[in-house]
C-alpha cells in the first residue's frame, strides 16, 4: 500500500480534526479517571508519544497544543526534532537508550524516562557537560519481573538513586515502568501498585531525592495508571491512532477500566 494511502487510513483526510476528536475522548477518559480517584485533572501530565508518526502530522498535532512529545527511538526523536525546530517542542525519549546514542540525545531531549544503568547515566552526564546542558530523568523500573523488559529490579532502585548525585546534569524527576502486557488487571494494577510503593518507600529514605513523579500507563491501561497514582501518562495510539506495528493490537486498549467491562 502506498504512504500516502496509509497515512490516510490512520490519520483521516483531515488530520487535525481526527486529533481533536481523539483528544476530546482522550481527555474525557482522563477526567472520569481522575474522578474516580478523588484526583485533579490537573495532577495528571498527558505525554503524547509520536512513534510511527511522520513528522508532517506531528506538526498538526503541535498546532492543537501538544509541546511536549515523547519518542522511543533516539534517532526518530531527532529526526522529527531537525524537521520542527521552527516549533516550540520539548521531548521525551521514552525507550532503552544505548550508550553510544547518548550524544545524540543530548542535542535535543528535555527528558529521559528510561534511565537504567550507571553506565548510560555516566554517559549522558559526559556529554551534557560538553553541551552544557541538564536533562530531566526518570528511572525505568521493571515492576513486572519480565526478561523482555529493560527497568531495575525494585530491589535494586534506591541503590541505583544514591548514585545518581554522581551526575549532577542528571535531574532526577520520578520513576517510570511498563506493566505487563494483558487482558488481567489485578496483574497490570500490581505493576502500578509496585512503582508507587516503591517511590513512597523512597520518600521516606531519600527525602531529597527528587524521585516523586510516576510516569506509567500507555493507550491501553492508562486509567487503571492514573487511578494506582500516575502523574505522567504516555499515551500514542489514543490520539494517532492504531500504529502499522507489531504493538498496533493493544489499541485502544485490552483491559477494562475500573467499573466497566466495555474494551476501551
Amino acid at each position: 500500500m502506498p504512504e500516502a494511502e496509509i497515512q490516510r487510513e490512520r490519520f483521516g483526510d483531515d488530520p487535525e480534526t481526527t486529533f481533536r476528536q481523539n483528544l476530546l475522548q482522550l481527555e474525557s477518559r482522563i477526567a472520569a479517571a481522575c474522578a474516580r480517584a478523588n484526583r485533579p485533572r490537573s495532577a495528571i501530565q498527558l505525554l503524547p508519544v509520536t512513534k510511527t508518526v511522520p513528522a508532517s502530522i506531528v506538526r498538526v498535532a503541535v498546532g492543537l497544543g501538544l509541546h511536549c512529545l515523547g519518542e522511543n527511538k533516539v534517532q526518530e526523536a531527532a529526526a522529527k526534532s531537525d524537521a520542527l525546530s521552527d516549533l516550540e517542542v520539548r521531548w521525551a525519549v521514552i525507550g532503552h537508550l544505548q550508550t553510544n546514542k547518548a550524544k545524540q540525545l543530548v542535542t535535543f531531549a528535555s527528558e529521559f524516562h528510561a534511565l537504567d544503568s550507571l553506565r548510560v547515566a555516566e554517559a549522558l552526564h559526559r556529554h551534557l557537560v560538553s553541551a552544557g546542558r541538564q536533562i530531566d530523568v526518570f528511572i525505568q523500573v521493571n515492576t513486572s519481573n519480565e526478561a523482555s523488559k529493560y527497568g531495575l529490579p525494585p530491589n535494586e532502585v534506591e541503590a541505583f538513586a544514591r548514585r545518581l548525585p554522581e551526575f549532577p546534569t542528571l535531574k532526577p524527576q520520578g520513576l517510570m515502568t511498563l506493566a505487563v502486557l494483558t487482558g488481567e488487571a489485578d496483574r497490570v494494577r500490581a505493576c502500578f501498585r509496585s512503582l508507587r510503593g516503591l517511590r513512597d518507600q523512597l520518600r521516606l529514605s531519600m527525602p531529597t531525592s527528587g524521585l516523586d513523579q510516576l510516569s506509567m500507563g500507555m493507550t491501553g491501561d492508562f486509567e487503571m495508571a492514573i487511578e494506582e497514582g500516575a502523574d505522567v501518562v504516555r499515551v500514542g495510539q489514543a490520539i494517532f491512532g492504531r500504529r502499522p506495528t507489531k504493538d498496533g493490537h493493544y489499541w485502544p486498549g485490552l483491559i477494562p477500566s475500573s467499573g466497566s467491562s466495555e474494551q476501551a
